[in-house]
C-alpha cells in the first residue's frame, strides 16, 4: 500500500494506537509496519485471527504471552560463538515458557480457534534448554551453585577461605597492637582484598603492603603481612570462581547457539499473535464488529453502516455509506466543515483495516470488497519547494491515481476540481468522474459544484449524496444522505459567522437564475425529505406501539388459559385419585374374602368398576370448552408437535408433501401419512402437557380382573423349566385377584422339586413369606406362600 495514501487516511495513527495494546517490542514491530492484505484469502485468514483472539479473551480473560521478551539478538550473537548474559538467558528461558504455554493453550482450544491454533502448532519446544537455564541461572540473574560440580566446590573453598580471614582479622582488630594503630577497629577491601586504616604516625611499626591512602593523609589503608597468604588464597578462589562461571555461561550460550532460530522462530511466531491479542484488545476499546469481506469482482458490495471515525472519539456521528457493482461512484456535496472529508477518509480508513484483519467501528452487517489498492487525493498538499499550486498538487496527485487504478480499486477524490476557475474546474471534475465510470473504477468524490450534482443525478452509475445542515440552526450536523445532493449554503454559513447582512443580501442579488433554482429545489428536496423522514418515524412508532399491545394481550391470553387450564388439571387429577382410592378400597375388599365361595362376584364386582372407572377417566380427558386457538399460528414444520383430529392421537410432524397436501407424522414407533386438513399444531405447552395426561392414563388405568387361578398349584410331575412358568403365571394371576395366600403342591419324591420351588419363591417379589404347609395339608409335600397384598 502506498505510504501516502497510509498517511492522507491517517492508517499510520491507527497502527500506533494498536501497538499501545501489545505486550513486547517485537509484537509492536508488527504493529507499525501492519499493512492491508492484498488477496481476499489472507484478508479473511486476518479477520479470523483476529476473532479468535477476541475469543480467547473472553474464554481466557487474563491470557497474555507478556512474559516473552524480544530474545532474536542475543540468540543470533550465541549462533555466532557469543556469551549470553545471565539475565539475558532469564528473558530466553521466559520467552521458552511463553511459546510452550500459549502453544499448550490453543492446541486445546483448536476447535474455538482455528487459525490460532493453526499459528501456534509452529511453535518450537525448547523444554530442554529452558530447564537448563532454570538449573543454572537464579531469578536475580546469579549463577547457582548447580551449575556444576566443580562451582559448588570452588564456592565452598571460597566461603571456608572467606571465614578464615575475617576471623583472622578480628583477632588483629582486637589486639593491643591493633588497638594502638589503628585509625578505627573496622576492615576495609581495596582493589580487591582486605586492609585496615592505619594511623599513618604508625605505618611503620605495622608489617605490611600500603594499598591506599585517605584524601588527608592521616590514614593509611594497609594489609597486614600476616594475612598477605589468606588475602592470596581468597583471591584466587574468586578468579577460579569468576573462570568457572564464564565456563558455564559459555556452555548455555552454546545451547542457545545451537537452538537461535528456533527461538528466532517463536519469538516471531508469539509476536504474530500478541498482534491479533492487540487487534482484539483495540476492537474491544472501539466497540468494534467483524465486516464481512467479499470480493471486489463481478457483483459486489460496499456496505458500511453507522460508521464511526477511530480516531475521533465517542461523540462522533456515525455515517452509512453504500456502494455497489451497479452504481459505483458517490459524488457528495455540502458546506464546508460539514463533514465532507471526514466522511471520505472514514470509508477509506475502515476499508484499509478491514484488509488489514482488524476489526471496524460500525455496525453489525457492514461488508467491505477485497480491493486491491486504495488510492486517495485529500487536502492541501501545495508544496513551496517544488513550487507547485493547490491545483497543481491535486492535479499530480490524480494522474498518479488514473495511471494505476482498475476496477478493483477504491478511489477517494477530496474537492474535486478545486483550486481553479470554477467553470473549468467544474468541466475538469465532470470529465473525470466520467472517465473513472468508463473504466468502472469505485470512487467517492467530494465537490462544491452544482454541476457536478447535475452529472451525479443524469449519469447511470453515479449517486448523489449530501451531509445534512439544519437551516434552523445554520449548523451541519454531521450525518450523511446518500441519494440527496448538498447545497453548499455558503450565504447561511456566512450569515451565521456575522458576515454584514447587505453583503449577503447583495451576494444573493448576483446569483444566476440557474443556481438559485438549484438551490431552491435542494431546500425544497431536503425539506421533503425531513418530512418523509419525520412520517416514517411516526408509522415506525404506531406499528412498534400496535405490536406491543397486540404481544401484551397475546400474554394476558395466554396467562388466563394457562390458569384455566391448571384448574381443569387439578379437577381431572383430584378425581382420578379419588376413583384410584375406591378401587383400591374393592381389592382390599376382595383380598379379605378371598376363602369365601363369594370371591368371583366380588372380582366381577371389581371389574365392573374399573371399566366404570375408565368411563370416567374418558369424560374428564379434556375441558368441556373448545381450547382458544393461538393469535397468530404460524405454518407447520418439520419436528413440530401436531393432534390428528380424526385419530385423536398426539405425534410430531416428520415430512411434508405440500404437492400432495399430505404429511408423514410419527405416533410413538409408527409413521403414517395424513391429509394436512387432519393436522393441528400444537404449542410445545400442549404437547407436554398432553404427554402427561397420556403418562397418567397409563399409570391410573388398570386392566380388567382376571379370574381368580385358585387357592393350590399342583406341580408334580412337571419339569424344572416349567415350573418356574406356571408358578410365575399362578403368583402374578393370584396376587391381581387379591388371592393373600396360596398352596403349592410340589410332593416329597427326592426334595429337589421341593427345593427349586422354595428358592424360587423365597426370591420372588409379590411372595412375602413362606412356610412347610401343615402335617394335615401334606407336610413337606406342600408349601403355602403369603402374598404380598
Amino acid at each position: 500500500m502506498n505510504d501516502r495514501v497510509i498517511r492522507l487516511l491517517e492508517f499510520d495513527k491507527i497502527r500506533e494506537r494498536l501497538a499501545r495494546f501489545a505486550a513486547f517490542s517485537a509484537s509492536r514491530e508488527l504493529a507499525l509496519a501492519l499493512q492491508p492484505e492484498p488477496t481476499l484469502p489472507a484478508a479473511e485468514r486476518a479477520q479470523q485471527a483476529a476473532e479468535d483472539a477476541r475469543t480467547l479473551l473472553r474464554l481466557k480473560p487474563t491470557f497474555s504471552i507478556g512474559g516473552a521478551r524480544d530474545v532474536r539478538a542475543p540468540a543470533r550473537q550465541a549462533a555466532l560463538g557469543g556469551l549470553v548474559e545471565p539475565l539475558a538467558l532469564l528473558d530466553i528461558a521466559a520467552t521458552l515458557a511463553a511459546a510452550r504455554q500459549t502453544r499448550g493453550l490453543l492446541t486445546r482450544l483448536a476447535d474455538q480457534l482455528p487459525v490460532l491454533s493453526e499459528i501456534a502448532s509452529d511453535l518450537v519446544d525448547c523444554s530442554a534448554l529452558e530447564d537448563e537455564i532454570a538449573r543454572c541461572i537464579g531469578r536475580r540473574g546469579e549463577v547457582l551453585d548447580s551449575a556444576s560440580a566443580p562451582l559448588a566446590r570452588i564456592r565452598a573453598e571460597l566461603r571456608a577461605a572467606h571465614d578464615q580471614l575475617r576471623a583472622r582479622l578480628d583477632h588483629y582488630l582486637a589486639s593491643p597492637l591493633g588497638k594502638t594503630v589503628l585509625q578505627e577497629p573496622i576492615v576495609t577491601v581495596r582493589e580487591g582484598r582486605y586492609v585496615v586504616p592505619v594511623k599513618a604516625d604508625f605505618k611503620g611499626q605495622v608489617r605490611g603492603i600500603v594499598h591506599d591512602v585517605s584524601a588527608s593523609g592521616a590514614t593509611v589503608f594497609l594489609e597486614p603481612l600476616e594475612i598477605v597468604e589468606m588475602n592470596n588464597r581468597w583471591r584466587e578462589l574468586q578468579l577460579e570462581e569468576e573462570r568457572e562461571i564464564e565456563r558455564i555461561l559459555r556452555r548455555i550460550s552454546a545451547d542457545v547457539g545451537d537452538q537461535a532460530p528456533a527461538i528466532v522462530a517463536d519469538v516471531e511466531i508469539l509476536a504474530a499473535i500478541d498482534l491479533e491479542l492487540a487487534k482484539a484488545r483495540y476492537a474491544e476499546a472501539l466497540h468494534a464488529v467483524r465486516p464481512r469481506l467479499t470480493p471486489s469482482s463481478g457483483t459486489w458490495r460496499l456496505d458500511l453502516r453507522d460508521a464511526r471515525h477511530p480516531l475521533l472519539g465517542e461523540r462522533v456521528v456515525p455515517i452509512s455509506v453504500e456502494l455497489t457493482s451497479d452504481e459505483f461512484v458517490l459524488v457528495i456535496t455540502g458546506p464546508n466543515t460539514g463533514g465532507k472529508t471526514v466522511a471520505l477518509k472514514t470509508v477509506g480508513l475502515l476499508t484499509l483495516m478491514a484488509l488489514a484483519g482488524m476489526p471496524i467501528p460500525a455496525a453489525d452487517g457492514s461488508t467491505v470488497p477485497a480491493f486491491r489498492g486504495v488510492a486517495a487525493d485529500i487536502g492541501d498538499e501545495q508544496s513551496i519547494e517544488q513550487s507547485l499550486s493547490t491545483f497543481s498538487s491535486h492535479i499530480g496527485a490524480i494522474v498518479d491515481i488514473l495511471r494505476d487504478a482498475s476496477p478493483a480499486t477504491l478511489v477517494l477524490l477530496d474537492e474535486l476540481g478545486a483550486g481553479t476557475d470554477p467553470v473549468e474546474g467544474s468541466a475538469l471534475a465532470r470529465a473525470l468522474l466520467a472517465h473513472l465510470v468508463r473504466r468502472r473504477i469505485p470512487t467517492i468524490a467530494t465537490t462544491h459544484y452544482s454541476e457536478v450534482k447535475v452529472f451525479a443525478h443524469t449519469t447511470p452509475g453515479v449517486r448523489n449524496a449530501s451531509v445534512e445542515f439544519d437551516p434552523l440552526t445554520l449548523a451541519p450536523t454531521y450525518r450523511l444522505v446518500i441519494g440527496t445532493p448538498g447545497a453548499s449554503n455558503a450565504l447561511a454559513i456566512a450569515t451565521r459567522l456575522g458576515l454584514a447582512p447587505e453583503i449577503i443580501d447583495e451576494a444573493r442579488a448576483l446569483l444566476s437564475p440557474t443556481d438559485a433554482e438549484i438551490e431552491r429545489l435542494l431546500a425544497d428536496l431536503q425539506r421533503e425529505r425531513d418530512a418523509l423522514a419525520a412520517e416514517r418515524q411516526r408509522v415506525a412508532e404506531a406499528a412498534a406501539a400496535a405490536e406491543a399491545e397486540r404481544t401484551r394481550l397475546a400474554d394476558a391470553l395466554a396467562t388466563v388459559e394457562r390458569d384455566r387450564d391448571r384448574l381443569v388439571e387439578e379437577i381431572r387429577s383430584e378425581a382420578l385419585r379419588e376413583a384410584d382410592e375406591l378401587l383400591r378400597v374393592l381389592q382390599r375388599a376382595a383380598a379379605v374374602a378371598t376363602e369365601r365361595p363369594s370371591i368371583q362376584t366380588v372380582a366381577e364386582a371389581a371389574a365392573e368398576l374399573a371399566a366404570a372407572r375408565q368411563a370416567f377417566v374418558r369424560r374428564v380427558r379434556r375441558p368441556s370448552h373448545p381450547r382458544r386457538p393461538p393469535p397468530r399460528p404460524r405454518p407447520l414444520r418439520v419436528g413440530d408437535p401436531v393432534h390428528l383430529r380424526r385419530l385423536g392421537q398426539t405425534g410430531e410432524l416428520v415430512a411434508l408433501f405440500p404437492e400432495r397436501e399430505e404429511a408423514e407424522v410419527r405416533l410413538g414407533a409408527m409413521k403414517t401419512r395424513v391429509p394436512l386438513r387432519d393436522l393441528e399444531p400444537m404449542s410445545a405447552q400442549d404437547a407436554a402437557r398432553e404427554h402427561r395426561r397420556a403418562h397418567q392414563e397409563r399409570r391410573t388405568t388398570l386392566p380388567p380382573l382376571p379370574n381368580s387361578p385358585g387357592v393350590q398349584l399342583d406341580l408334580r410331575g412337571r419339569r424344572v423349566d416349567e415350573v418356574y412358568e406356571a408358578l410365575d403365571r399362578y403368583l402374578n394371576d393370584a396376587y391381581l385377584t387379591g388371592l393373600s395366600e396360596v398352596r403349592v403342591v410340589h410332593g416329597k419324591g427326592t426334595g429337589a422339586l421341593r427345593q427349586v420351588v422354595r428358592t424360587h419363591l423365597a426370591a420372588h417379589p409379590l411372595v412375602r413369606d413362606w412356610a412347610p404347609a401343615a402335617l394335615t395339608e401334606g407336610g413337606e409335600g406342600a408349601t403355602i406362600a403369603k402374598l404380598a397384598v
